[in-house]
């Protein structure tokens, strides 16, 4: 049995068919969303568990750690992208984290492993990016500060108790069950389904400005493969796509999975904007096999029919 913290968020909800296709049985915890996609639902109350729990709540936490006997933890709780308040962002990070390292230890949990994020390597000039890479204490949002600092205070935990607990940086995920269209790939598929204009409040995007896109499906199978392995020679993983794409690359898979639609965009690189921005997944790779297969193209194209099938998300 595998818990997934935040389990009602679309990388928990993918990961959690990721393991039921691996043979494991799931729970995966409810805050306040509560979402039930075709492509899991036959299997709620079966093979999946769904548990109410707030990771800021102590006890709520050991309770469920306690009740269900899990093998592993997958914790993908993290604040909302808008609307967190600095007070809520460390709650989360900070009383969360806390809360489900004891009760892993407590519990005997043989694996905790908690998702980082791509963004720890933003004050790094360019990729390929890399475990081992050493990164500034500066951070220039709150995703940066607080993922650097439970990696930090994580792995020291785990020093002092013998926990197991792992690391996994994970790059820019899109795909379906996505609703905070907070990414390009995301709010051009969309209008481009819906033959409407994309929501572009915060600007029009750049051209030349590159992410390494990782489509949620190959995201959920690394997740699910470093849960399940028997053994892992690293504390600190990688799961991106191990691609770099750019925006004109993202609009000209949109318009291919969508004929006729179109965006504008600026042309050049943005005063924040990277190239050669690429994480090296060398060592899940070599641990687990992780492998994506859904290049930028073939992610789009499987996003746009989902979302042509009269999916929300």
């Amino acid at each position: 049995m595998i818990l997934i913290t935040g389990g009602m968020g679309f990388i928990g909800l993918h990961t959690a068919r990721s393991l039921l296709d691996m043979g494991q049985d799931v729970v995966l915890t409810q805050h306040r969303a509560r979402r039930e996609p075709d492509f899991l639902k036959d299997e709620i109350g079966k093979r999946i568990t769904i548990d109410s729990m707030d990771v800021t709540n102590t006890y709520e936490v050991q309770e469920v750690v306690r009740r269900h006997k899990v093998d592993a933890i997958i914790s993908l709780v993290a604040p909302p992208v808008r609307g967190a308040t600095p007070r809520g962002d460390m709650q989360v990070y900070t009383v969360g984290l806390l809360n489900l390292l004891e009760a892993s230890r407590i519990n005997e949990v043989p694996r905790l492993l908690l998702a980082s994020s791509v963004s720890v390597y933003t004050g790094l000039a360019q990729g390929p990016y890399s475990e081992s890479d050493l990164l500034p204490i500066e951070s220039k949002n709150q995703v940066e500060a607080f993922k650097k600092a439970m990696e930090t205070l994580a792995l020291h935990y785990g020093d002092r108790t013998s926990l197991n607990v792992a690391s996994l940086r994970i790059g820019s995920i899109y795909g379906p069950m996505y609703y905070s269209m907070f990414n390009l790939p995301s709010r051009l598929t969309h209008a481009a389904v819906k033959s409407a204009e994309p929501d572009y409040a915060a600007g029009v995007p750049f051209t030349d400005d590159e992410a390494d896109w990782c489509y949620v499906k190959d995201l959920a199978k690394g997740v699910a493969q470093l849960a399940t392995a028997p053994k892992l020679n690293h504390r600190i993983y990688n799961l991106g796509g191990g691609q770099g794409f750019n925006n004109t690359q993202i609009l000209a898979a949109v318009q291919k999975a969508v004929p006729g639609f179109d965006a504008p965009l600026q042309a050049g690189l943005s005063p924040a904007g990277k190239t050669g921005v690429v994480m090296d997944n060398t060592r899940a790779k070599e641990d687990v096999g992780y492998a994506p297969t859904y290049d930028i193209e073939r992610g789009v194209a499987d996003y746009a029919e989902w979302l042509k099938a009269g999916n929300p998300q």
